[in-house]
């Protein structure tokens, strides 16, 4: 299925470069090839492609959701696959967009983002504390992970600067290193399952630890404002758990700039729920792709006009 994804971005790109006549652009930002944002990116723009007449939508890979935000801010032509948190950070201006407002507006609301804190059998970590003096990855530079990890760390009662020895890498690069006993663990959110966490859990001879986090939700919560729940991976997720990974849970959006026009914004949403079949097939995370998750409080960012039209066809009221 992957090469499969590969070949239509491929192809869409080489479209887009030839100067197709009349043809609309769209890049997706998404994320490094090891998590869910890539596949499904490249399941959306495949569908764009193929069913909006005259756009041609290519999926590209980046760090993650604060790469995506900012590639918006360009005012290009751009959707990004993105976390709430890091969004409302875009949005207002904040941490790793300070003094840089992005002007979002939310298309819909995606699939839930699970907080994985990984580790081995075998380098003394069965909880949060036990990652002090260690070697952490805490995600790439580009990424809501770092974002997210900061938090959870911080909520953990560690501070990221003096209690880790701590790596920046995405969740692909984090698996080889932990394989080659270069870091002891790592920070991954992301979709149920991750294509490279499952690459870990199967590896010979390697027996996946799941650290439990669900505790650092509360003072997230009050810090930060009521971005995450508390949410557990089940134990059949991945091979070696030995229980459900009781964890912290934040929700992905699809974002555009403000500028975009209505009728674009109104085809992409109805496109992605009218062939919705199309993406479970690249990624079951799509399965979460629900009418009924749609709601103004489930996204800390306005809807965009567009998306409020479609929704309200579907009777759904966002304002």
């Amino acid at each position: 299925m992957r090469i499969a994804i590969r070949s239509i971005v491929t192809l869409a790109a080489g479209l887009a470069l030839s100067g197709a006549a009349a043809a609309q652009n769209l890049s997706i930002a998404t994320g490094g090839t090891g998590g869910v944002y890539y596949p499904l990116g490249g399941g959306i723009a495949a569908a764009l492609s193929k069913y909006v007449p005259g756009m041609q939508a290519t999926a590209e890979v980046t760090g993650g959701s604060v790469d995506n935000l900012k590639l918006i801010g360009t005012g290009k032509p751009y959707i990004g696959l993105t976390m709430a948190d890091a969004t409302l950070d875009a949005y207002r201006g904040e941490d790793k967009f300070k003094g840089n407002k992005v002007p979002l507006r939310t298309l819909m609301v995606l699939y839930p983002n699970r907080m994985h804190v990984v580790s081995v059998e075998g380098r003394g970590i069965n909880k949060m504390s036990d990652l002090k003096g260690k070697r952490v990855s805490t995600g790439s530079p580009g990424s809501a992970t770092e974002v997210m990890g900061f938090r959870v760390i911080e909520a953990a009662g560690l501070d990221k600067d003096k209690d880790l020895k701590r790596e920046r890498l995405g969740v692909a690069e984090s698996v080889n290193a932990i394989k080659d006993g270069k870091i002891d663990a790592f920070f991954w959110v992301g979709g149920l399952p991750t294509a490279a966490v499952t690459d870990l859990a199967n590896t010979p001879g390697t027996k996946l630890k799941m650290i439990d986090h669900a505790e650092t939700v509360g003072p997230m919560n009050k810090k930060y404002g009521n971005l995450y729940v508390e949410d557990a991976i089940p134990k059949a997720t991945y091979k070696g758990m030995d229980a459900d990974n009781k964890q912290a849970t934040v929700m992905n959006i699809l974002v555009a700039h403000e500028k975009m026009d209505e009728k674009t914004a109104y085809n992409i949403v109805k496109t992605i729920f009218d062939k919705r079949d199309d993406l479970i097939a690249v990624h079951k995370e799509a399965a979460n792709f629900k009418l009924e998750n749609q709601k103004a409080s489930a996204s800390p960012i306005p809807f965009h006009p567009g998306a409020v039209k479609y929704f309200a066809e579907k009777g759904i009221k966002l304002n």
